[in-house]
């Protein structure tokens, strides 16, 4: 469960499939349908110190709203807040099919006691979330304390039951790709339904490097325990580009071409407006 693997980055297949990322993203005006799958695999995420309940209830409404004109899924993924919002966005969004996410579990440090980080957790689900993005505590994953964080997340998932659980690694955080692929198969392990590379309030936020050695140990995880699990990019995505070498990566990597939210979901809430203007011109 939490014991060292025996991954060693590989340098030659990385640029392998990063080269096929980026000769996609290169040509992104010609990618209409990729970056509508990734449209739709959006949580479009608000978590500023300055939210209030006007804000909160604007931006749900805002990404409701949000529709592209295309058959089965057109909307984003999935409304991301803080826990005292997460009852707002429910009563805002209605029978909406747009899912409520909320952080949890002291995001973004994962510095609160396992007791308090579960009550928080709790209280996001008792208040209708339907997804939680919580967050390891690196310093205890660095220091070797890896029954510990796994006992956490495994917790975190009992509280959840049914709900999506996300679980956010800080990859930046991490020293090395050994690392990141060991945080990663720990979290599936312990339970993740999604893993995900930042809390976008780190030092940086997702890169290539970091997403390869995700992807990878998620491939590993699923073809030795037989579940399906999914990725989540998060941090500084700024640019459509940007956005389609991380969809790229996890279509080469989990080899498939159906892409979906249910695999795949992207924290690139600073390009949710440019994406649906480009899309729908």
């Amino acid at each position: 469960m939490a014991q060292k693997s025996d991954f060693i980055f590989g340098q030659s297949e990385y640029k392998k499939i990063y080269n096929f990322a980026k000769s996609v993203s290169d040509n992104y005006l010609n990618e209409k349908e990729r970056l509508s799958n990734i449209f739709t695999c959006i949580d479009n995420t608000t978590l500023r110190g300055t939210d209030s309940p006007l804000s909160v209830e604007k931006f749900c409404l805002h990404s409701a709203a949000l529709k592209l004109p295309i058959q089965g899924n057109n909307t984003v993924a999935a409304v991301c807040v803080y826990p005292n919002f997460v009852s707002l966005a429910k009563k805002t969004l209605g029978n909406h099919t747009l899912k409520v996410a909320s952080v949890a579990g002291g995001f973004p440090s994962g510095q609160l006691p396992s007791s308090l980080k579960f009550d928080e957790v709790r209280y996001a689900i008792d208040e209708g979330a339907d997804e939680i993005d919580i967050v390891i505590n690196r310093g205890l994953f660095l220091q070797g304390e890896r029954q510990e964080v796994f006992d956490e997340i495994a917790h975190s998932k009992d509280i959840c039951g049914d709900k999506t659980l996300k679980v956010i690694i800080e990859s930046c955080e991490l020293e090395t790709p050994e690392l990141i692929y060991d945080a990663t198969f720990l979290a599936l392990s312990a339970g993740a339904d999604f893993i995900k590379t930042s809390t976008g309030k780190g030092a940086a936020g997702a890169t290539p490097v970091a997403a390869f050695s995700m992807l990878s140990a998620l491939r590993d995880f699923c073809k030795k325990n037989k579940k399906n699990a999914g990725f989540k990019a998060a941090g500084g995505i700024s640019s459509l580009p940007e956005a389609l070498i991380y969809y790229c990566l996890a279509e080469k990597i989990l080899q498939t071409e159906n892409i979906s939210n249910q695999i795949f979901r992207i924290g690139a809430s600073r390009l949710t407006d440019e994406l649906f203007n480009f899309l729908t011109v």
